[in-house]
């Protein structure tokens, strides 16, 4: 019994030039390096220049990817771009994005997921992919969250930071088993219940703006967890696989106390978990793929490594994907 496979071919990341330290906010907002870092983990976040928009680091990190995977962008005939921060309320920052890659065919489109976006587009280009839809995909995750954070809100705004990580996918002819490379294997949730949790506090369609980032820190922090858990153990189910198994764990970064604790419930060895969050801040969608993206070029994630990523993110929205790289 054989089966359709989205595999990996490729991956790309692309960060702004301006990185802004702890210490940095902490002379502008009552906060420290030692408090932000205490609670979150986070070092430091870059933040896009004023004409660098959401589809111009998409862009970048797109090209990232085609070039890991050495090919051509013409060769795509699917892009999906994961993002809350688009260029405009339409068209779509996929278009855009297709449009600087000289890409004229296919289909491209937007996926709001908020922090889990990246998972939610991974699992629908693979769904496209195994349907013989389309061959190729590029799936993006970018976000310019620093244009919708309230700077002096010093609960939100220490988090966040903006950045993009691309990977390029194959519909490939596998055996059907779990030593198949690519996407083994994924799961979406969401409940709209806690929207009021996390969410942005304006929008066309209601207050005609754009608004700024609302957060209930404890809430989230207390949901994540058992949400995260629930669709990892979930992937192990569907594969009859283990965290034994398991070679890496690429979680959304977020809160390194957020990532240990998951580790540690779904007893992952620290040693296989892969945190950016300190370099990176939370960056959305653009999470797992640019911290997939440092493990790949660093030499930690080889052929064959079997990996788990998994996200949460406002709605609230969560996710896994367990994947052969």
């Amino acid at each position: 019994m054989t089966a359709i496979r989205s595999v990996v071919l490729g991956c790309g990341s692309y960060l702004p030039q301006k990185v802004l330290t702890n210490a940095e906010l902490a002379a502008r907002i009552d906060t420290s390096d030692d408090w932000i870092v205490q609670r979150t983990g986070i070092r430091q976040r870059h933040i896009a220049a004023d004409d660098e928009f959401t589809s111009h680091l998409g862009i970048n990190a797109a090209r990232a990817a085609l070039a890991d995977a050495g090919l051509d962008a013409q060769s795509i005939d699917l892009i999906l771009v994961a993002t809350s921060t688009p260029d405009n309320t339409f068209p779509a920052t996929a278009v855009a994005v297709q449009d600087g890659l000289g890409i004229h065919h296919g289909a491209a489109f937007d996926l709001q997921a908020v922090c889990s976006g990246f998972i939610f587009a991974l699992a629908t280009a693979d769904n496209f992919l195994r349907s013989g839809a389309y061959k190729r995909a590029l799936v993006i995750g970018a976000e310019t969250f620093s244009r919708i954070l309230d700077w002096e809100d010093r609960t939100t705004c220490v988090l966040f930071g903006d950045g993009a990580g691309a990977v390029v996918l194959e519909a490939q002819q596998q055996s059907g088993g779990n030593t198949d490379r690519g996407i083994l294997t994924t799961h979406l949730r969401s409940d709209g219940r806690h929207k009021s949790k996390l969410y942005v506090d304006g929008g066309p369609g209601s207050t005609r703006t754009v608004g700024h980032l609302k957060m209930e820190g404890r809430e989230v922090f207390k949901h994540a967890v058992g949400m995260i858990t629930d669709v990892i153990v979930d992937a192990f189910k569907a594969t009859g696989t283990t965290a034994d198994d398991l070679d890496w764990f690429i979680p959304h970064q977020a809160n390194k106390r957020i990532i240990d604790a998951s580790a540690h419930k779904l007893h992952i060895a620290p040693q296989k978990v892969v945190l950016t969050v300190d370099m990176h801040g939370n960056t959305s969608a653009a999470s797992i793929p640019l911290a997939l993206c440092v493990a790949v070029k660093d030499g930690r994630v080889k052929k064959g490594d079997l990996v788990m990523l998994e996200a949460m993110g406002g709605g609230f929205t969560w996710g896994s994907a367990l994947v052969r790289w």
